[in-house]
């Protein structure tokens, strides 16, 4: 009977996350991203490099602001960075096929302009608590900038919902788990000090927390893509095929994968898409509410910064496919696989020709990226409830959220990634209304920048 329920349950999870991950978001998420990169003249082309200087540069501290720049890019890549990029990309392609990821580069493509605009958004829109910290985010420029509470109070709702039950708990804390049992950890170990630890930190507010992915996330990215490129190497001829698959598989999958899968061009670009969405959080609004605290006066600057995570995250995405792709023949990803964290260390220990080794770079990643990615969940969804019932129910929602980071391992990890979906598609909705109806914010801000790089080629606000 209890077998029965839980397959209803699935069941009906699934078609709600079909439902909201259907056309219509699709399109209202991929025409907001074209649309905002032709106005903006593709500034993710045109200032990316200008974006690399401002993210290595020091804040100016006398600006306002919580963190420096540095650690507001690191805060929303440790929440960014998580089990979407190495078991999400995993399960996408399992399941959509290769072309899944062509779907993703496009989606993060144009969503770079969506994530400029979420950053020029939180600077320009930013507000100070009565606790004295900077409190910001999609919440605060929809009610300050459309002058709607509800569909600003709609955001903070599935936000906090996305960091308690969601992206901020149950996806990482199962997947840390399962990544400790591979050494031998017990579960309830894990989930005790995943608990402490949490704890430790998300006390010391968005200091501690930037502190800690100012240290952990580009340690963890450099090293993970260092293991990937050398999975590459040892397997190059195989990358012409990878590509060529790739190409194919996002307009004619069963070239690929074969007729008989069933699977058809609409499911590639749902899974690409959607598993996008997931691994960078374009679109999202996530992201703002870390930028907000960002040291600097100019939206534009920090819209700038804010658009790097998402070329980060789909380089680790990529590297993770890739990785996948070259070793398809040994590791049978097309076989539906449920499990994408055995499937991604299956594939790193067959390219670097031992197994154990890729257990260990694998689980490792998911380890610290998926805990970082907690930490940053943890923030944003404390955001998002002081924004809702105010600074006097922060204490219980830590405590909240700390029972579901030590629950979350024991439940099961595609049940929770169909929640993950569901959540983050009803954070996109608002989001994406709040981004149009301020456009033209958006546009002045960023011609006023442009103004000013004309006269000075490093604008120093």
């Amino acid at each position: 009977m209890l077998l029965v329920k839980r397959v209803m349950i699935e069941s009906f999870l699934r078609s709600v996350s079909n439902f909201v991950w259907g056309i219509p978001l699709i399109l209202l998420l991929v025409g907001t991203s074209i649309y905002f990169s032709w106005k903006l003249k593709f500034l993710q082309v045109t200032h990316l490099k200008l974006a690399g200087k401002y993210l290595l540069r020091p804040s100016d501290d006398s600006a306002s602001g919580d963190i420096s720049l540095f650690g507001s890019i690191c805060t929303a890549l440790s929440a960014t960075l998580g089990v979407g990029n190495i078991v999400g990309v995993a399960l996408a392609i399992s399941a959509g096929g290769p072309g899944a990821l062509f779907w993703m580069w496009v989606a993060t493509f144009f969503g770079m302009a969506v994530k400029y605009s979420e950053g020029l958004l939180a600077i320009r829109y930013r507000q100070v608590g009565n606790d004295g910290k900077i409190c910001g985010g999609p919440m605060y420029y929809i009610e300050l900038g459309l002058k709607s509470k509800w569909i600003a109070r709609f955001f903070a709702f599935f936000g906090t919902l996305t960091a308690t039950v969601s992206i901020g708990t149950w996806t990482q804390s199962n997947s840390i788990a399962v990544a400790a049992r591979s050494f031998g950890i017990p579960t309830i170990v894990t989930a005790v000090i995943m608990g402490v630890l949490v704890a430790i930190i998300t006390i010391g507010g968005i200091r501690r927390i930037a502190n800690v992915s100012e240290k952990v996330v580009p340690f963890m990215t450099i090293f993970y893509i260092l293991a990937a490129i050398l999975v590459l190497i040892f397997k190059a001829t195989a990358i012409p095929q990878a590509f060529a698959s790739i190409f194919i598989g996002a307009f004619s999958p069963r070239a690929v994968l074969g007729g008989g899968t069933g699977v058809s061009v609409m499911m590639v670009l749902q899974n690409g898409i959607s598993r996008g969405i997931f691994a960078h959080e374009s679109g999202l609004g996530s992201a703002a509410i870390a930028s907000a605290a960002a040291k600097t006066n100019s939206p534009a600057q920090q819209g700038l910064v804010a658009m790097i995570g998402a070329f980060l995250s789909i380089v680790v995405c990529t590297m993770t496919a890739l990785v996948l792709l070259v070793t398809q023949r040994e590791t049978g990803i097309f076989i539906q696989a449920t499990d994408g964290t055995l499937l991604t260390s299956k594939a790193f220990g067959l390219g670097l020709g031992c197994p154990a080794l890729g257990k260990y770079i694998v689980n490792l990643g998911i380890i610290f990226f998926a805990f970082t990615t907690v930490l940053g969940w943890n923030y944003y969804g404390e955001k998002c409830v002081q924004y809702l019932l105010g600074t006097r129910v922060i204490s219980a929602y830590r405590i909240l959220f700390l029972v579901f980071v030590i629950i979350g391992p024991f439940y099961k990890i595609d049940l929770i990634f169909t929640v993950a979906d569901i959540a983050t598609g009803l954070m996109a909705i608002p989001n994406l209304i709040g981004l149009i109806g301020l456009r033209k914010i958006i546009f002045q801000e960023t011609l006023a920048f442009e103004e000013e790089l004309k006269h000075c080629h490093f604008p120093r606000k």
